[in-house]
């Protein structure tokens, strides 16, 4: 196997617009600060997914980023299900719907506290939706970092491929919290078709942060 890692493909969701592989693919201001951005996309790529509408914010965020990616670069249709893994991070876990939860039992005269609230939230649904949906069933991680590490990323993925845990790997940052989000996600693979960009800091930033 080739020690030489390439990005094939990127997608990069926030401030009301869609980058893919670093450019810009689509606009929506007229719903950028609102979680009604989420559903645009949805029905303006025309993805078909009943579930979408059970998710929390965070986990409709990573879903559409992992549709779009997807669609630019099939990963799931060439490699089996178990040597695609998933690695994802972000800086408030699923401080959202639990802050939504706490505003349920603050008022004791308007108490109504729900677990189906947690039914499709909490980063493991995140990464779980995006593995069913795509048959994906190799390793899979969600860390919690104060914000994005591209050396730890581009360093953990590396040692994922190299060790054979993983022949490709969606990797990224998925963040929402009081309607500020960000999302990117990148495909990272030893024999790429298409896009072909060397797997390292740099490059990460390039098509990630700096968009």
């Amino acid at each position: 196997m080739t020690d030489k890692l390439y990005i094939s493909a990127a997608c990069c969701i926030k401030n009301g617009k869609v980058f893919i592989n670093g450019e810009l693919e689509h606009e929506d201001q007229s719903h950028a600060l609102s979680i009604d951005f989420l559903k645009s996309l949805y029905k303006h790529y025309a993805i078909n997914y009943p579930k979408f509408y059970k998710m929390d914010s965070l986990c409709k965020l990573a879903f559409i980023t992992s549709e779009l990616i997807l669609k630019n670069r099939p990963i799931a249709q060439e490699y089996e299900g178990k040597d695609i893994a998933i690695v994802i991070a972000n800086s408030s876990s699923s401080l959202e719907i639990d802050t939504e939860h706490q505003q349920t039992i603050n008022d004791p005269e308007n108490y109504f506290p729900s677990p189906a609230n947690f039914v499709y939230t909490l980063p493991n649904i995140l990464i779980g939706e995006i593995a069913i949906r795509n048959q994906i069933k190799g390793e899979n991680t969600f860390f919690i970092f104060d914000k994005f590490d591209t050396h730890f990323m581009a360093t953990y993925i590396e040692s994922l491929i190299k060790t054979q845990k993983a022949k490709a790997c969606i990797v990224g940052w998925v963040d929402y919290f009081e309607n500020n989000y960000e999302a990117y996600l990148y495909i990272v693979e030893t024999n790429p078709k298409g896009m072909q960009l060397t797997h390292d800091q740099e490059t990460i930033n390039k098509l990630t942060i700096n968009n």
